[in-house]
């Protein structure tokens, strides 16, 4: 349906970021690619919505298709690395980005697997669309022009009892290390992906959500376990995701 949303003149996306990406569109789903760190986190991050959805509307935890009848909005898709498993727990999926390059190898790969969500190449700003049950944003939030308006974005888009799911790297020494002196520096991640003065705290986060019209409900950090690869963590250092809905609305049941 149709929203009060900004003109589409207004907009968080940099040109220079969407370029950057658009170029790892090709190899986004080889997860020994340029893409294997977000291979790596795909997991972790599944959990953590798994549990969101199913604390939000009081699901059952064993069923396979919790999102039936949900309609989810993934911004800042890629080539859609996470809108296919959401496809896959039920819902009906839009995955929006900046980079056609990554919305054609989306849609490409959806096809090969049968699945059908619907990709576009836009922001959320001039999206034009609201009443989503579910609203994703991975690792989106950093590469932005103006973070607040892009959670603005996000609000405009979420229905009055939606959920949204947000990670994003913290700016500490820790992800500097891990990310840009190591990660990049040794070629793990592309060179020039991260502007770590771009990254967020929460205490930075948390009252833009809050001016945007939501309340946070729940934070997890992800971790590096030597043992295990990435997993949910009290810690916070390195990552961190959070859960929010419309401030005043009361969950379902």
């Amino acid at each position: 349906m149709a929203s009060n949303v900004a003109p589409e003149s207004i907009t968080t996306i940099d040109p220079a970021e969407a370029a950057h990406f658009g170029t790892m569109a090709a190899d986004w789903w080889n997860p020994k690619g340029s893409s294997a760190m977000l291979h790596k986190l795909n997991p972790v991050r599944l959990s953590y919505i798994r549990h969101a959805v199913d604390a939000h509307w009081r699901g059952d935890a064993k069923s396979l298709r919790p999102l039936t009848g949900k309609r989810a909005l993934d911004v800042g898709c890629g080539a859609g690395l996470l809108c296919e498993p959401l496809a896959r727990m039920g819902a009906q999926v839009t995955g929006i980005d900046a980079a056609h390059e990554n919305i054609a190898a989306a849609q490409a790969h959806a096809a090969g697997q049968g699945l059908s969500i619907d990709y576009r190449a836009v922001g959320v700003e001039s999206l034009g669309e609201t009443g989503f049950d579910l609203v994703t944003s991975m690792e989106v939030i950093e590469h932005v022009t103006d973070p607040a308006l892009f959670l603005r974005g996000l609000a405009d888009a979420l229905a009055p009892d939606g959920l949204l799911i947000l990670s994003t790297p913290n700016r500490t020494p820790l992800s500097r290390l891990a990310m840009i002196t190591l990660g990049e520096g040794l070629g793990q991640i592309p060179r020039g992906t991260h502007d770590w003065s771009k990254f967020l705290t929460p205490e930075e986060i948390e009252p833009m959500l809050v001016a945007a019209g939501l309340e946070v409900t729940g934070w997890s950090g992800i971790a590096l376990d030597p043992a295990k690869g990435f997993v949910l963590s009290e810690k916070k250092g390195l990552n961190y995701l959070l859960t929010a809905k419309r401030a005043g609305e009361l969950k379902d049941g």
